[in-house]
Protein backbone atom coordinates (compact mmCIF):
# COMPACT_ATOMS: atom_id res chain seq x y z
CA UNK A 1 0.00 0.00 0.00
CA UNK A 2 1.38 3.55 -0.71
CA UNK A 3 -0.23 6.34 1.03
CA UNK A 4 0.19 10.14 -0.31
CA UNK A 5 -0.76 13.00 2.03
CA UNK A 6 1.53 15.57 0.27
CA UNK A 7 -1.35 17.20 -1.80
CA UNK A 8 -4.73 15.19 -1.96
CA UNK A 9 -4.67 12.29 0.41
CA UNK A 10 -4.71 9.14 -1.76
CA UNK A 11 -4.34 5.03 -0.98
CA UNK A 12 -3.04 2.87 -3.94
CA UNK A 13 -2.33 -0.55 -3.95
CA UNK A 14 -1.30 -2.38 -7.48
CA UNK A 15 -2.71 0.48 -9.72
CA UNK A 16 -6.20 0.40 -7.29
CA UNK A 17 -7.19 2.83 -5.32
CA UNK A 18 -8.36 2.32 -1.73
CA UNK A 19 -8.83 6.33 -0.91
CA UNK A 20 -12.32 6.62 1.37
CA UNK A 21 -15.05 8.30 -0.35
CA UNK A 22 -16.54 9.21 3.12
CA UNK A 23 -14.97 12.28 4.45
CA UNK A 24 -14.63 11.09 8.29
CA UNK A 25 -13.76 7.51 7.44
CA UNK A 26 -11.14 9.23 5.13
CA UNK A 27 -10.21 11.42 8.05
CA UNK A 28 -9.55 8.63 10.49
CA UNK A 29 -7.28 6.80 8.09
CA UNK A 30 -5.00 10.15 7.42
CA UNK A 31 -4.63 9.92 11.13
CA UNK A 32 -4.00 6.79 11.30
CA UNK A 33 -1.07 7.32 8.58
CA UNK A 34 0.34 10.08 9.72
CA UNK A 35 0.40 8.30 12.82
CA UNK A 36 1.85 4.94 11.08
CA UNK A 37 3.15 2.12 13.75
CA UNK A 38 1.83 4.48 16.81
CA UNK A 39 -0.98 3.76 18.77
CA UNK A 40 -3.97 6.47 18.27
CA UNK A 41 -6.19 6.30 20.88
CA UNK A 42 -10.27 6.24 20.32
CA UNK A 43 -10.46 9.64 22.26
CA UNK A 44 -7.79 11.25 19.75
CA UNK A 45 -9.91 9.81 17.15
CA UNK A 46 -13.19 11.54 18.77
CA UNK A 47 -11.44 14.81 19.30
CA UNK A 48 -10.19 14.76 15.59
CA UNK A 49 -13.29 13.74 14.36
CA UNK A 50 -16.15 15.85 16.15
CA UNK A 51 -14.08 18.43 18.29
CA UNK A 52 -15.82 19.38 21.75
CA UNK A 53 -18.96 18.47 20.21
CA UNK A 54 -18.50 14.93 20.15
CA UNK A 55 -21.89 12.66 19.94
CA UNK A 56 -22.83 10.12 22.72
CA UNK A 57 -22.73 7.64 19.72
CA UNK A 58 -18.99 8.76 18.93
CA UNK A 59 -17.14 5.86 20.64
CA UNK A 60 -19.43 3.49 18.44
CA UNK A 61 -19.24 5.53 15.48
CA UNK A 62 -15.34 5.28 15.78
CA UNK A 63 -15.39 1.81 15.89
CA UNK A 64 -17.68 1.14 12.87
CA UNK A 65 -15.01 3.12 11.06
CA UNK A 66 -12.18 1.10 12.04
CA UNK A 67 -14.16 -1.70 10.47
CA UNK A 68 -15.27 -0.40 7.35
CA UNK A 69 -11.35 0.47 6.52
CA UNK A 70 -10.78 -2.83 7.44
CA UNK A 71 -13.19 -4.56 5.36
CA UNK A 72 -12.19 -1.84 2.26
CA UNK A 73 -8.41 -3.50 3.13
CA UNK A 74 -8.86 -7.49 2.23
CA UNK A 75 -7.33 -8.60 -0.19
CA UNK A 76 -9.51 -9.05 -3.52
CA UNK A 77 -10.64 -12.67 -3.51
CA UNK A 78 -8.76 -13.46 -0.35
CA UNK A 79 -11.34 -12.92 2.55
CA UNK A 80 -8.71 -13.60 5.31
CA UNK A 81 -5.47 -11.38 4.06
CA UNK A 82 -5.71 -7.60 4.64
CA UNK A 83 -3.44 -5.57 2.27
CA UNK A 84 -2.63 -3.52 5.38
CA UNK A 85 -3.36 -4.22 8.80
CA UNK A 86 -5.12 -1.87 11.78
CA UNK A 87 -4.18 -3.72 14.93
CA UNK A 88 -6.30 -3.20 17.95
CA UNK A 89 -4.11 -2.20 20.99
CA UNK A 90 -5.69 -0.50 23.87
CA UNK A 91 -6.40 2.26 24.19
CA UNK A 92 -6.97 2.58 20.56
CA UNK A 93 -5.90 1.58 16.81
CA UNK A 94 -2.23 0.82 14.93
CA UNK A 95 -1.89 1.24 11.28
CA UNK A 96 0.55 -1.28 10.67
CA UNK A 97 3.06 -0.38 7.26
CA UNK A 98 6.26 0.59 7.21
CA UNK A 99 6.74 4.23 7.14
CA UNK A 100 8.61 3.95 3.19
CA UNK A 101 5.27 3.62 2.41
CA UNK A 102 4.21 6.91 2.89
CA UNK A 103 5.77 9.90 0.73
CA UNK A 104 6.07 12.40 3.78
CA UNK A 105 8.50 10.20 5.17
CA UNK A 106 10.09 9.66 1.88
CA UNK A 107 10.23 13.47 1.43
CA UNK A 108 11.96 14.16 5.20
CA UNK A 109 14.63 11.83 4.38
CA UNK A 110 15.46 13.63 1.46
CA UNK A 111 15.28 17.39 3.26
CA UNK A 112 17.72 15.68 5.75
CA UNK A 113 20.18 14.73 3.19
CA UNK A 114 19.39 18.08 1.65
CA UNK A 115 20.38 19.79 4.66
CA UNK A 116 22.88 17.57 5.06
CA UNK A 117 24.85 17.70 1.80
CA UNK A 118 24.10 21.96 2.28
CA UNK A 119 25.62 21.67 5.52
CA UNK A 120 28.96 20.01 3.78
CA UNK A 121 29.04 22.75 1.04
CA UNK A 122 27.89 20.37 -1.70
CA UNK A 123 25.22 22.44 -3.09
CA UNK A 124 25.10 21.38 -6.59
CA UNK A 125 24.16 18.05 -4.86
CA UNK A 126 22.35 19.83 -1.89
CA UNK A 127 20.20 21.26 -4.89
CA UNK A 128 19.22 18.28 -6.82
CA UNK A 129 18.53 16.60 -3.72
CA UNK A 130 15.81 19.04 -2.79
CA UNK A 131 14.21 19.24 -6.01
CA UNK A 132 13.66 15.53 -6.16
CA UNK A 133 11.92 16.29 -2.01
CA UNK A 134 9.74 19.12 -3.28
CA UNK A 135 8.72 17.22 -7.00
CA UNK A 136 6.78 14.60 -4.31
CA UNK A 137 4.60 17.24 -3.44
CA UNK A 138 1.41 18.10 -5.55
CA UNK A 139 -0.65 20.79 -3.82
CA UNK A 140 -1.53 21.37 -0.07
CA UNK A 141 -1.04 18.92 2.41
CA UNK A 142 -4.08 16.21 2.79
CA UNK A 143 -5.85 18.67 0.22
CA UNK A 144 -8.84 16.37 0.28
CA UNK A 145 -9.45 16.01 3.78
CA UNK A 146 -11.68 17.62 6.08
CA UNK A 147 -8.81 18.40 9.25
CA UNK A 148 -9.79 18.46 13.00
CA UNK A 149 -7.32 19.59 15.63
CA UNK A 150 -5.25 16.90 15.27
CA UNK A 151 -4.39 16.67 11.09
CA UNK A 152 -4.37 20.63 11.22
CA UNK A 153 -0.94 20.62 13.37
CA UNK A 154 0.35 17.41 10.85
CA UNK A 155 -0.56 19.84 8.05
CA UNK A 156 0.70 22.99 9.12
CA UNK A 157 4.03 20.81 10.63
CA UNK A 158 4.80 19.05 7.02
CA UNK A 159 3.86 22.51 5.03
CA UNK A 160 6.43 24.53 7.35
CA UNK A 161 8.70 21.89 6.07
CA UNK A 162 8.11 22.19 2.38
CA UNK A 163 8.72 25.83 3.18
CA UNK A 164 12.17 24.69 4.88
CA UNK A 165 13.14 22.44 1.75
CA UNK A 166 12.28 25.48 -1.01
CA UNK A 167 14.73 27.55 1.32
CA UNK A 168 17.47 25.17 1.48
CA UNK A 169 16.63 24.83 -2.43
CA UNK A 170 17.28 28.00 -2.79
CA UNK A 171 20.13 28.49 -0.58
CA UNK A 172 21.92 26.05 -2.84
CA UNK A 173 21.30 27.52 -5.87
CA UNK A 174 22.45 30.94 -4.49
CA UNK A 175 25.83 29.36 -3.40
CA UNK A 176 26.38 28.13 -7.17
CA UNK A 177 25.81 31.67 -8.73
CA UNK A 178 22.07 30.55 -10.20
CA UNK A 179 21.10 34.34 -9.18
CA UNK A 180 19.55 35.21 -12.22
CA UNK A 181 17.48 32.14 -13.05
CA UNK A 182 15.74 32.85 -9.50
CA UNK A 183 14.70 35.97 -10.32
CA UNK A 184 11.42 34.66 -11.23
CA UNK A 185 10.86 32.38 -9.03
CA UNK A 186 11.55 34.23 -5.98
CA UNK A 187 9.51 37.71 -7.42
CA UNK A 188 6.44 34.62 -7.13
CA UNK A 189 7.21 33.57 -4.35
CA UNK A 190 7.27 36.85 -2.38
CA UNK A 191 4.31 37.65 -3.29
CA UNK A 192 2.91 34.35 -1.80
CA UNK A 193 4.65 34.81 1.42
CA UNK A 194 4.79 38.71 1.63
CA UNK A 195 5.93 38.52 5.17
CA UNK A 196 8.76 36.10 4.58
CA UNK A 197 12.08 38.44 4.77
CA UNK A 198 14.66 35.79 3.61
CA UNK A 199 12.60 35.08 0.73
CA UNK A 200 12.94 38.76 -0.18
CA UNK A 201 16.60 39.31 0.69
CA UNK A 202 17.72 36.54 -1.75
CA UNK A 203 15.23 38.31 -4.24
CA UNK A 204 17.07 41.79 -3.28
CA UNK A 205 20.54 39.90 -3.54
CA UNK A 206 19.24 37.97 -7.01
CA UNK A 207 18.40 41.11 -8.48
CA UNK A 208 21.66 43.04 -7.13
CA UNK A 209 23.74 40.70 -9.43
CA UNK A 210 22.08 40.31 -12.67
CA UNK A 211 22.71 43.79 -12.65
CA UNK A 212 19.25 45.48 -11.84
CA UNK A 213 20.21 47.63 -9.18
CA UNK A 214 17.67 49.90 -9.33
CA UNK A 215 15.07 46.74 -9.14
CA UNK A 216 16.91 45.23 -6.12
CA UNK A 217 16.50 49.05 -4.41
CA UNK A 218 12.49 48.93 -5.56
CA UNK A 219 11.90 45.34 -4.30
CA UNK A 220 13.26 46.68 -0.64
CA UNK A 221 11.28 49.57 -0.50
CA UNK A 222 8.00 47.36 -1.34
CA UNK A 223 8.62 45.18 1.20
CA UNK A 224 9.51 48.19 3.73
CA UNK A 225 5.87 49.67 2.98
CA UNK A 226 4.01 46.20 3.00
CA UNK A 227 5.69 45.61 6.58
CA UNK A 228 4.58 48.99 7.70
CA UNK A 229 1.28 49.17 6.38
CA UNK A 230 0.19 45.66 7.69
CA UNK A 231 2.49 44.90 10.40
CA UNK A 232 4.00 48.49 11.68
CA UNK A 233 7.35 47.13 11.19
CA UNK A 234 10.75 47.99 10.01
CA UNK A 235 12.54 45.20 8.03
CA UNK A 236 14.99 43.30 10.21
CA UNK A 237 18.52 44.52 10.88
CA UNK A 238 19.94 41.69 7.91
CA UNK A 239 17.76 43.22 5.20
CA UNK A 240 18.59 46.68 6.07
CA UNK A 241 22.48 46.22 5.82
CA UNK A 242 21.95 44.48 2.44
CA UNK A 243 19.83 47.62 1.33
CA UNK A 244 22.52 49.75 2.44
CA UNK A 245 24.85 47.16 0.53
CA UNK A 246 23.18 47.79 -2.07
CA UNK A 247 22.96 51.55 -2.32
CA UNK A 248 26.53 51.61 -1.93
CA UNK A 249 27.47 49.09 -4.56
CA UNK A 250 28.90 46.96 -1.91
CA UNK A 251 28.34 43.42 -2.85
CA UNK A 252 25.77 42.02 -0.64
CA UNK A 253 26.64 38.55 0.83
CA UNK A 254 24.33 35.64 0.08
CA UNK A 255 25.33 34.23 3.60
CA UNK A 256 23.74 37.62 5.25
CA UNK A 257 20.05 35.89 5.82
CA UNK A 258 21.48 32.05 5.13
CA UNK A 259 19.04 29.54 6.30
CA UNK A 260 19.79 28.31 9.81
CA UNK A 261 21.05 24.80 8.97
Amino acid sequence: MKFSVLGRFEVAHSDRSYTPSAPKVRQVLAVLALRATQVVSVDALIEELWGENSPKSAVTTAQTYIYQLRQMFRAPGDGDRALCAISTRPPGYTLEIDSDHIDASAFNHMLDQGRRLLEENQAREAGLMLRRALALWSGPALANVTCGPLLRRYATHLEESRITALELRIAADMRIGRHRALIAELSSLVSLHPFNEWLHAQLIISLYRAGRRGDALRAYQQLRQTLSHELGLDPSAELQNIHRAVLSSDQPSGQMLEVPL
